[in-house]
């Protein structure tokens, strides 16, 4: 057994990297049950086996790293960390926590949280087109809002154009009250709060109504060329074949594409027909097309999120 003092830089830094009522520290006793962790103020006594001790050191060093970063910090922060530590690949952490993809109207820097959201950022940076697949949580639609925002504030596109398939794939929008807007509204409102969170709702607002950043449904794609422009499309899995064919062709000069979904979420009538699946297959292999795929180890929504996610994995595997 050894023991090792850890001093945080103050009480303010403790209380951050021990999560509110000690949610982190409570998260981390779990992820090492062999090791005690004892806090007093702004100091930390940490006992076990030499390697614990070790691996709850550098949890903490991550931790603190994150904080100084202006990272809103999660128990997710503090699981992933920890697993990843205990596998030895220190490495990876540090280059995956490096990372910065953008900063929030409130200054908060957003980097991404796992190996998987890591490869997916490369590949938007890296490919004209990247297609992110995966479960609910993974953050897909916020990290690519949050780079559209990087790109756009950076001049290296004069628009974002955000779309999805509205309710479904067929987008019946006329049995819905209200105007156009009004309809669509509440199946666009997840771009909507993404992008107001990348510029504040006053800036986005304005950039709206410049046309500069447009919303709209899947349909509004028809016919045009886009041009200049960052395009995602979201919820990709409820797309038909044709409409995605028509998505990817209305991509012009100086314009990156990505394109979000979750293939076990298909609404279509017939699961067969829907567009992401095809066209993974079709554009697998083509030059200046990325394929991540994401699993429940890069959720990081709340942790009943990837406990859902896991619980239906393993019920449709047994049962159908």
């Amino acid at each position: 057994m050894v023991e090792k003092k850890l001093q945080f830089s103050d009480l303010r830094e403790a209380r951050a990297v021990l999560g509110m009522k000690d949610e982190f520290l409570k998260t981390m006793q779990r992820e090492f049950p062999d090791c005690r962790i004892a806090v007093r103020g702004d100091t930390a006594m940490i006992v076990g086996s030499e390697q614990d001790v070790a691996c709850v050191t550098e949890v903490f060093r991550v931790l603190r790293y994150l904080f100084r970063e202006n990272t809103y910090l999660t128990t997710q922060h503090v699981r992933y960390s920890a697993r990843l530590i205990k596998e030895g690949q220190s490495e990876a952490l540090h280059n995956l926590y490096e990372d910065t993809v953008g900063i929030s109207a409130r200054g908060r820097l957003i980097k991404p949280k796992t190996l998987g959201q890591k490869r997916y950022v490369d590949s938007i940076r890296k490919n004209l087109v990247t297609f992110g697949i995966g479960p609910a949580g993974t953050g897909k639609t916020y990290l690519a809002v949050t780079l559209a925002a990087f790109y756009l504030k950076n001049r290296e596109v004069e628009r974002i154009i955000l779309t999805r398939p509205a309710v479904e794939a067929g987008e019946k929008l006329g049995f819905l009250p209200g105007d156009l807007q009004e309809k669509i509204d509440p199946y666009l409102r997840p771009l909507y709060d993404a992008l107001a969170d990348m510029f504040g709702y006053d800036q986005f607002q304005k950039m709206i109504d410049r046309n500069i950043i447009e919303v709209a449904p899947l349909a509004y794609m028809r016919g045009r060329t886009l041009e200049e422009s960052f395009i995602i499309l979201d919820e990709a899995q409820n797309t038909t074949r044709e409409q995605m064919k028509m998505f990817l062709t209305r991509m012009g000069n100086h314009s990156r594409v990505v394109v979000n979904g979750d293939a076990t979420q298909i609404d279509l009538v017939d699961r067969r027909m829907s567009g992401l699946t095809e066209a993974e297959k079709i554009l697998k292999d083509v030059r200046g097309v990325g394929m991540v795929y994401f699993s429940d180890e890069d959720v990081v929504r709340h942790d009943m999120v990837g406990r859902i996610i896991r619980a239906y994995e393993t019920y449709y595997k047994q049962d159908h």
